[in-house]
């Protein structure tokens, strides 16, 4: 199996101090934030599991829980970015570059 090439996402650093839509949603950041916190947790309850040579299905299941709190992470930035940063572009007339920026880590994320 290859591994996925994820060379061509790159960070896009704001200008000027522009901070994303989560400056506007202190709800969702909040919801983001404890999500993230989740992940970490459980990914270093994994690595103590490895290290504790555990049942490599419990493993998995624990894997498979972080994998599923950073999907639902990544469905929250996502319905929040077109929330905010898409619908402001639109509106400004430049919509069509944050969507193919939108459609392009899309890609990475349902992993094609």
């Amino acid at each position: 199996m290859a591994c996925a090439d994820y060379s061509g996402l790159e960070v896009d650093e704001k200008k000027d101090g522009e901070k994303g839509s989560l400056e506007q949603l202190p709800t969702e950041k909040r919801e983001a934030l404890n999500r993230i916190r989740t992940v970490i947790g459980h990914s270093r309850g994994i690595e103590k599991m490895i290290e504790e040579e555990r049942y490599c299905i419990d493993i998995l299941k624990q894997i498979a829980a972080v994998q599923s709190s950073l999907s639902k992470l990544a469905n929250l930035l996502t319905k929040d970015h077109m929330r905010v940063c898409v619908s402001e572009a639109v509106r400004e007339g430049e919509g069509e570059e944050k969507i193919e920026e939108l459609v392009e880590v899309l890609k990475y994320l349902r992993g094609s």
